[in-house]
């Protein structure tokens, strides 16, 4: 579909899922605004490159996702929002008796409670504009769970939650609000982890990414971001019209187990 006259914001999103996001609205029709808690001039490059590649107007707008006035003042520096993808997050690992408060208090916040400020922020300018999609990245992990990652299957779970609330909140107007919940992705990040995982174990890359990395993927393939991309575009499509307030799970089979 074409999302041209659409403006469309995505946090987290100068490197990973989040880019490939950015990259797929774009290639789509609609004007992105590419966001991260940094401020350098490659990220305003990476902007520009999007742009001149698509045809669309592409910027860079730096906000941190852990303070709700910046994730707010995000919204309100773009001047318009007709479709949101909240998809910033961080990660940490360790049993719950061990958990450090600020790490599940900066996982709460940008993982879970920047998604709150922004669809805050964003609703009325939907409403003002009559039309509206917001797709929020859950994870595999908002619907499951696994040991040490109490905080970021706590935000994962949340963000489902509010999915379901903004939905039903909305439901009688041209706005929808859905989650995507992403197994394993293959990002920059995960890709560069690989080379070490195979000197660790002494395996292939085959034997890591099936018997390692994936264990709990049953398709045994890494999801991608443009499939991730294309999923969001679905999503803001007429064909969607009547999917608001659900999760859509792009991982493999994980969650079917």
């Amino acid at each position: 579909m074409s999302l041209s006259g659409k403006t469309a914001i995505i946090t987290g999103s100068n490197s990973g899922i989040g880019l490939g996001i950015a990259r797929e609205l774009a290639k789509a029709g609609a004007d992105v605004v590419l966001n991260s808690f940094t401020d350098r001039d490659e990220d305003h490059a990476l902007a520009a490159e999007i742009g001149q590649e698509t045809g669309t107007k592409a910027r860079y707008i730096k906000a941190d996702m852990s303070k709700g006035d910046e994730c707010r003042a995000l919204i309100e520096q773009a001047g318009a929002c007709d479709i949101l993808v909240n998809n910033a997050g961080i990660q940490h690992v360790a049993p719950i008796d061990q958990f450090p408060a600020d790490k599940w208090d900066a996982i709460i916040a940008i993982n879970m409670n920047s998604a709150f400020h922004t669809m805050a922020a964003a609703l009325p300018m939907m409403r003002a504009a009559g039309w509206g999609r917001i797709v929020n990245i859950a994870s595999a992990h908002g619907l499951t769970a696994s040991p040490f990652k109490a905080a970021y299957i706590a935000a994962k779970h949340g963000v489902v939650g509010m999915t379901k609330t903004v939905a039903l909140e909305t439901a009688q107007e041209p706005i929808t609000c859905n989650a995507i919940c992403p197994g394993y992705v293959l990002t920059p990040l995960v890709e560069a982890q690989i080379p070490n995982t195979m000197k660790e174990y002494n395996m292939s890359r085959e034997d890591v990414v099936k018997n390692v990395l994936l264990t709990r993927q049953p398709s045994k393939e890494f999801a991608t971001v443009e499939q991730l991309g294309g999923t969001t575009i679905f999503l803001c499509s007429d064909a969607a019209a009547q999917i608001t307030g659900t999760t859509i799970s792009v991982d493999g089979g994980w969650t079917a187990l």
